[in-house]
């Protein structure tokens, strides 16, 4: 399949007044947008009423970057051109430089009066007034408003016979144009610096990539470490976990322990002061009855002894240390 060419459209250094020679008005225009018009009667504007004929219409004059088809008779070969936003605006420049506002045609034929070109301006953002009348185009479109005071051209209009502008102007294929020019040296080294600026850059962009990398592998280097301490701590903090468990399992069973001993030893006084008591007043009934008989008390001298030692032991085993016990 053919590949067909794009050309960018310049303008020559040495046909600069020549650049936009005049404006026409066509039924197709070649960057395919309609112009607005306003007048008495209703019209497409939807964001004012007008009293009285004004007879003005508003248009885009060139799009930017917008490739428009073209037509090569001498090679019988299609192709597109198109306009760069500088371009665009240098044209818009030099149109009114040259005075040739008060210039314009019919359909790219013959010269027509009463069409005046009284607003020129540039697209510069999105509150641009271009929106107000309706259009939705590029920053660095060129806008034109026109004064219509040629009667048959404004009917035309009305009736939808005209639809839009077309420039007419002298512009060079750039890439032509690049290769006739002859370069000074002074333009020779600044396009050297410039490239060697752009390496520059490209170099200070490299190194600065480098850095942050250096500086991303040692954060993960950094994280890699605490992520290796944190489950080395995470495992010791099972361990004394599963430590703390049977430590708590092993104490639960020696309370249970202990307060069955508690009570058994407590038992256990209990009966043996029941029986010490028991015994001292057997002991002391049998010396009082052996002293009634003149007999020696020396037979029961050692039980009421062991009696007195027995009680003295029971004094010191009261279990009030367990008062302090957390159970």
């Amino acid at each position: 399949m053919k590949e067909t060419k794009i050309v960018e459209l310049v303008i020559a250094d040495d046909s600069q007044e020549l650049a936009i020679d005049a404006i026409s008005l066509v039924h197709s225009p070649a960057i395919e947008s309609d112009f607005v018009f306003f007048g008495k009667e209703k019209n497409n504007l939807t964001f004012a009423k007008v009293d009285e004929e004004k007879r003005m219409l508003v248009s885009p004059a060139l799009i930017p970057n917008k490739q428009i088809f073209r037509y090569d008779p001498n090679t019988d070969s299609d192709y597109y051109v198109f306009f760069s936003k500088a371009t665009v605006a240098k044209a818009s420049e030099l149109y009114l430089k040259h005075n040739n506002h008060h210039k314009a045609t019919h359909e790219h034929n013959e010269r027509v009066s009463g069409v005046l070109t009284v607003e020129s301006w540039i697209k510069e953002g999105d509150s641009d007034k271009s929106k107000l009348y309706g259009f939705d185009l590029p920053n660095g479109t060129w806008f034109v408003k026109m004064k219509i005071e040629n009667e048959e051209l404004w009917q035309k209009i009305k009736a939808g016979e005209l639809k839009g502008l077309s420039i007419e102007g002298y512009f060079t294929n750039k890439f032509e144009q690049m290769q006739k020019k002859e370069f000074t040296t002074e333009e020779v080294r600044t396009a050297l610096r410039e490239l060697l600026s752009v390496q520059k850059v490209e170099l200070a962009i490299i190194d600065d990539l480098k850095k942050d990398v250096e500086t991303a592998r040692k954060q993960v280097e950094g994280a890699e470490r605490l992520h290796k301490a944190a489950e080395k701590d995470d495992a010791e903090i099972n361990k004394l976990a599963s430590e703390y468990i049977a430590l708590e399992a092993k104490a639960d069973k020696m309370r249970k322990e202990t307060r069955d001993l508690i009570k058994f030893g407590k038992e256990n006084i209990k009966e043996a002061k029941s029986l010490l008591s028991k015994s001292k007043k057997t002991a002391s009934t049998i010396e009082q009855q052996l002293k009634e008989l003149g007999l020696d008390n020396k037979v029961i001298s050692k039980e009421l002894s062991e009696i007195d030692q027995l009680n003295s032991i029971l004094k010191s085993l009261d279990f009030a240390f367990l008062d302090d016990l957390p159970f």
